[in-house]
């Protein structure tokens, strides 16, 4: 049975809530309040991170990694627990969460699963490919190749692969173009052997946040520009400081090359918060569309701009109020 049936066949499973939302949606206020109106039922809950960004210790603020306020003494797991000297990869997040949704399983709560980074999400709950490692020499040559070289030759040695990626997809296709290349094995002949997802072994309780664009876009603005004044500056200091490599994630996040710029003098502080604000705007948006349209069918959307987990976890409460 796969992660994205229908919910009603495995009420008896332990549940897991899922959150799921662009950036800037009110995802993290929403986990906060149905965590809270779980601990009134008299069900212990923990939000659990699910936010490519939030893992890092160095993007607390430039990620909106909650606060203590906003945690509302409500505990919250895999938040800035990763060093961004080093890179989370989808299955590692996975593995990482696969062990606590386990432990508060273990412990008779509920996780509450929070973010919006799609890749995650599936990895947790459909498994991932079992792709053997890049060989070392093949991934250096593939990621040298300049982008319509590598996707000239995926149509050569992965012509199913390449029909549906394009062109200038530069990561999805020296992805494909390694693996091809390091296995003998076409990426769609690994993918169709997932494993390791926990989909089948909870009963799964999702929201998609989708709140009006132009709302939405209004406070990716605000937040920017509010990041600035609340240690955002002092954040990429910190990193820059640092000298990691420039393709690490925290180093290619959403503000960090704005305010690495306005730190070296190519961008006046007004340019930079325009700049960054238009980042996160285009940020939400991908996120936006590709919960939209590839996110299961079954799960619902919710289009508003508040959200009640009174309405929305309707089921989910009711059944902790009857434990």
């Amino acid at each position: 049975m796969s992660t994205f049936e229908s919910l009603e066949a495995r009420r008896e499973l332990p549940p897991l809530a899922l959150i799921a939302g662009p950036t800037a949606s009110g995802k993290s206020d929403l986990a906060v309040r149905l965590a809270l109106s779980l601990k009134d039922r008299g069900r212990e809950a923990v939000v659990i991170n699910a936010d490519s960004a939030q893992v890092y210790a160095d993007l607390a603020v430039l990620s909106a990694r909650p606060t203590t306020g906003e945690m509302r003494g409500i505990e919250h797991r895999l938040f800035g627990i990763w060093d961004g000297a080093a890179a989370c990869s989808a299955a590692d997040w996975a593995a990482a969460a696969r062990a606590e949704i386990a432990q508060v399983h273990a412990e008779g709560g509920v996780p509450i699963l929070v973010g919006g980074t799609g890749l995650y999400l599936r990895t947790l709950l459909d498994g991932i490919a079992p792709v053997p490692p890049i060989a070392p020499d093949i991934r250096a040559a593939v990621r040298a190749l300049p982008t319509l070289e590598a996707y000239a030759a995926l149509q050569r040695e992965d012509p199913d692969r390449a029909t549906i990626l394009a062109p200038g997809d530069s990561t999805r296709v020296a992805r494909a173009l390694e693996v091809v290349r390091s296995t003998g094995t076409p990426l769609a002949v690994w993918q169709a052997e997932l494993t390791g997802g926990i989909g089948n072994t909870v009963t799964l309780y999702p929201a998609v946040l989708l709140p009006p664009r132009d709302w939405l876009y209004a406070r990716c603005d605000a937040r920017f520009a509010q990041m600035l004044d609340a240690g955002a500056i002092a954040e990429v200091q910190a990193l820059l400081a640092r000298q990691l490599d420039h393709d690490l994630p925290v180093m290619r996040a959403i503000g960090t090359t704005e305010i690495a710029d306005m730190l070296g003098g190519t961008l006046t502080r007004e340019e930079a918060i325009s700049c960054g604000a238009q980042a996160t705007r285009n940020y939400a948006k991908r996120q936006y569309t590709w919960l939209r349209n590839q996110s299961p069918s079954g799960w619902p959307r919710i289009e508003a701009q508040s959200f009640d987990p009174e309405d929305i976890f309707v089921s989910l409460l009711r059944n902790e109020a009857l434990t």
